[in-house]
């Protein structure tokens, strides 16, 4: 773009238009507005961001927080979090069962379950009191 260009888009910006709203009976002006492109951008985007930040706000500040699918309360989540360790806690008894059901079908099927410890243990004896 050259600079004419770039001058001309501001300017285009910059130009006034005038608003008139109008008696349809009388064609008496009732309200006028002077505008420009940029002014109604501004307004416009004035609006929208006003828009947005009401309505964070009165989901963030509000309870209707808790109808957004995904949310919960605090009471959920500790529930939640107390479920997972149940969870998990009795996954870990399932796994040593079926440890305890595999070691035991091995044996009464006349395998050895269980590996044995093959070294030997040094122990000291008892020395005896005499009286």
């Amino acid at each position: 773009m050259s600079e004419t260009e770039n001058e001309a888009t501001v300017k285009r910006r910059q130009n006034r238009y005038r608003l008139v709203v109008m008696n349809d009976d009388t064609y008496e002006e009732v309200i006028t507005f002077k505008l420009s492109r940029l002014s109604v951008y501004v307004a416009l985007s004035s609006i929208f961001i006003l828009l947005v930040g009401l309505t964070v706000a009165l989901l963030v500040l509000t309870p209707l927080k808790f109808y957004i699918p995904g949310y919960g309360n605090n009471t959920s989540r500790a529930e939640l979090q107390v479920l997972k360790m149940r969870t998990d806690s009795l996954q870990q008894a399932i796994i040593y069962k079926d440890q305890y059901l595999d070691g035991l079908k091995k044996i009464l099927n006349g395998g050895n379950a269980v590996q044995l410890d093959t070294t030997t243990l040094k122990v000291p004896k008892a020395e005896r009191v005499n009286d």
